[in-house]
């Protein structure tokens, strides 16, 4: 359940009239999972919810040294909603991070940065709101085993409906297992998850956000995607994290285990996050036009920000090295940094399913669902405004399928980065336009390519595949 609460008092009257018992408070660390710790109901007074409830910021990813780890958590009440899965009526709350001895947002909090990016966009003159809708393809599976030792390593997966379950005799063969590549659109009983994927659909709705649609996804073994309706940039990114949360939890409650790791599966399709994005001025679509597909010369600019600044915006939108096993050429991943209509082997894609200006948009579909939603949006949309100030041009429309196209057709296309070393090198040289504003920072940039060169990048290279196991199953 959802509440409209759009103050402290809202938020303390929702509390004792729904006999609230526990608090959850909860916010998101730089490389994008979510933290939280709870408090009985008791202690959420009017004081904590505006001047914060005190923690340990030094065990928070990317966060505090130990000297300096004392930190606050302001709650933001119009987050609340009640937890569909906890024992004790739970209010989650979602808040924002402070520094307690100069009073003022944490730089590191990445919800901080999404709010700085949509204020930017008011005080460009350029729109008034930005309209995010991500789709998240994720992966259920029945069993996950994994491990890695000094002489040994593996990972084993299972899933019912899968294709190499047809030969197995620990349960009766009923057939009706899904080749790689052909799990888009079968009925049940090849879609074996249906009645899984509604019920997190229901609960999605309960919390109040609103879904149009779910479906399996072309890989075999149990992906699936749910597209929830477009919502403002920090809002989307709040509901990435609550989409996550309970698609994990009524997975875990049937007996079964989910993953939004990009590429699980050898040989057949991964995990991206296509993101619809589109700005308004005065209630007004700007992106909407005369030009090509229906596109405004706005549009455009935007569009060639996105394209020019791919290499850098992908260390913060597909921020892993498991990330670079999916963005690979013969997948449905773009690898190719041009844009079309309708055309999904293109990066940025225009969407015709209706004329009416309300829907005009573009799709970035380089991202994935291992990022920080948060970072990854602001991102996104500081590219795309960099495009519209500077009036980057975007080329010329692909209107080709860029994946069958002959290497001498393609040579003048920008290709993706080839790992997340290089996308974070690129992140390195090209960063002034996420800067502008003070919406990141130089310290939070550097703090990111810190930890990614740290944790991931280098441990995988002394501890290498099937490690990234370890690193990106609980994305």
């Amino acid at each position: 359940m959802s509440y409209n609460c759009k103050n402290p008092e809202d938020l303390l009257r929702v509390i004792a009239d729904n006999k609230i018992e526990m608090i959850d408070l909860r916010f998101t660390d730089v490389p994008g999972l979510w933290q939280h710790f709870s408090v009985p109901a008791g202690v959420l007074d009017s004081e904590a919810v505006t001047e914060g409830i005190g923690f340990d910021g030094s065990s928070i990813r990317g966060f505090q040294e130990i000297q300096e780890s004392d930190m606050l958590v302001i709650p933001d009440p119009s987050s609340a909603f009640l937890d569909p899965f906890t024992e004790a009526r739970t209010l989650v709350l979602i808040g924002n991070i402070r520094d307690p001895i100069t009073g003022q947002p944490y730089s590191r909090d990445s919800r901080h940065i999404a709010q700085k990016a949509e204020a930017y966009l008011k005080a460009s003159g350029i729109g008034d709101l930005c309209y995010f809708g991500p789709e998240l393809e994720h992966f259920i599976f029945n069993e996950v085993r994994y491990d890695q030792g000094t002489n040994y390593g593996y990972y084993e997966i299972d899933a019912v409906e899968a294709n190499w379950n047809a030969a197995k005799r620990e349960r009766p063969g009923l057939g009706h297992k899904l080749r790689p590549k052909e799990g888009y659109f079968p009925v049940p009983p090849a879609d074996a998850l249906q009645d899984v994927r509604s019920r997190i659909v229901l609960h999605l709705e309960e919390i109040g956000i609103p879904v149009e649609a779910h479906h399996h996804e072309v890989a075999t073994g149990g992906q699936g995607e749910i597209d929830m309706r477009f919502a403002t940039l920090t809002r989307m990114a709040d509901q990435v994290m609550i989409y996550k949360y309970v698609v994990k939890n009524v997975a875990l409650r049937r007996g079964m285990t989910a993953t939004f790791m990009p590429k699980p599966l050898v040989g057949d399709n991964g995990s991206g996050m296509h993101v619809h994005q589109s700005i308004w001025k005065r209630e007004a679509p700007i992106f909407a036009g005369d030009g090509y597909a229906g596109s405004s010369e706005v549009m455009r600019y935007y569009i060639g920000g996105l394209l020019k600044h791919a290499p850098a915006l992908l260390a913060l939108c597909a921020p892993t090295v498991n990330s670079y096993r999916r963005l690979v050429p013969g997948f449905e991943a773009p690898v190719n940094l041009g844009y079309s209509a309708r055309n999904r082997s293109a990066a940025c894609r225009i969407p015709m399913y209706s004329p009416d200006p309300k829907s005009k948009r573009v799709e970035f579909r380089c991202p994935d669902p291992a990022c920080n939603p948060y970072l990854a949006f602001a991102a996104m949309l500081m590219a795309g405004l960099d495009g519209i100030q500077n009036h980057i041009n975007p080329g010329e429309p692909i209107d080709k399928n860029l994946y069958d196209l002959p290497p001498e057709e393609l040579k003048n296309v920008p290709s993706t980065p080839g790992s997340l070393e290089e996308a974070l090198n690129a992140l390195e040289a090209d960063q002034h336009f996420l800067l502008r504003g003070d919406v990141f920072t130089e310290d939070v940039v550097s703090t990111y390519i810190a930890y990614k060169r740290a944790r991931e990048i280098d441990e995988l290279r002394l501890r290498p595949h099937p490690y990234e196991f370890f690193l990106y199953y609980d994305v």
